[in-house]
């Protein structure tokens, strides 16, 4: 069992590794001649947020870093409440979701855009099983910044991503939507990416899965108010991520009063 842990140790950060590498050669080289965000210029749509809002990556990569360094062995300490058991199966589903992501990036860069929704969709899974299993163990503070929080966060960009991803795929397709106007269905869209936030966001009771969801958001926004972007022409798109905006920050400040009083009523039972 020891050599299976020191095993597993090594896969979780050569996976996380590789992904971190992968993804920045399919910028830098670019991979197949085009860069991630090239690619999504290529099939231009209302839902895709402005450029800027891709820079969450690098937030994402260092919570899922410090997850990583955590798993390895650093920054432990005797609080710990998170089973070994729950530890490992966790660190495995990361580290298949690692591998994942590599494929995903090679999918998306040749543009085989079927196969890059079905990826994410398993990317999007391996998330939601990861996060409902935090979800039902009890966590020390030190675990719920380094694990529960790390992969809040990628969830909530995933859930975003994979909303895009399924877009793209419409469009490579040349589907038409049944003549319906494309600020229509963005609007629609954009209701159900409100509607799923906010229902997984009670469920984790996760503020920082909302403030994802209010990165990308703003994103959408900006792209639609910038002279660079569609500079205003779709006002009920507008109008439509303002209402959004406005309903996760209603929503954070729900979980914020929640997340508080419960912090003061395990602080007034622990001093009894």
């Amino acid at each position: 069992m020891k050599g299976y842990g020191l095993f597993l140790k090594m896969f979780v950060g050569l996976s996380f590794l590789a992904m971190i590498i992968i993804n920045m050669l399919a910028v830098l080289l670019p991979i197949n001649g085009i860069s991630t965000g090239a690619v999504s210029d290529a099939y231009p749509n209302l839902f895709a947020p402005a450029g800027i809002t891709f820079s969450i990556w690098s937030v994402i990569y260092l919570f899922l870093g410090a997850y990583t360094l955590y798993y390895i062995g650093f920054f432990h300490s005797p609080g710990e409440q998170l089973s070994k058991e729950n530890q490992d199966q966790i660190a495995l589903l990361f580290s298949a979701s690692s591998l994942v992501n590599i494929a995903w990036i090679f999918a998306w860069q040749y543009r085989i855009i079927p196969l890059s929704v079905v990826l994410m969709v398993v990317l999007l899974l391996l998330l939601i099983k990861i996060n409902c299993m935090i979800r039902s163990s009890a966590k020390s503070r030190r675990e719920d910044y380094l694990i529960r929080i790390p992969f809040n966060i990628y969830f909530g960009w995933i859930t975003i991503a994979t909303i895009a991803n399924f877009t793209v795929l419409f469009i490579s397709l040349g589907w038409d939507g049944f003549s319906l106007a494309s600020q229509l269905w963005m609007v629609a869209v954009l209701i159900l990416g409100t509607a799923i936030g906010v229902v997984t966001a009670f469920f984790l009771k996760s503020i920082s899965y909302t403030l994802v969801l209010i990165w990308a958001y703003l994103g959408i926004l900006y792209k639609h108010l910038d002279a660079s972007g569609f500079f205003g022409c779709y006002p009920i798109v507008i109008f439509a991520v303002s209402i959004a905006l406005v309903v996760f920050v209603i929503e954070v400040t729900y979980l914020w009063i929640k997340s508080d009083r419960r912090t003061i009523i395990k602080t007034n039972n622990t001093d009894r």
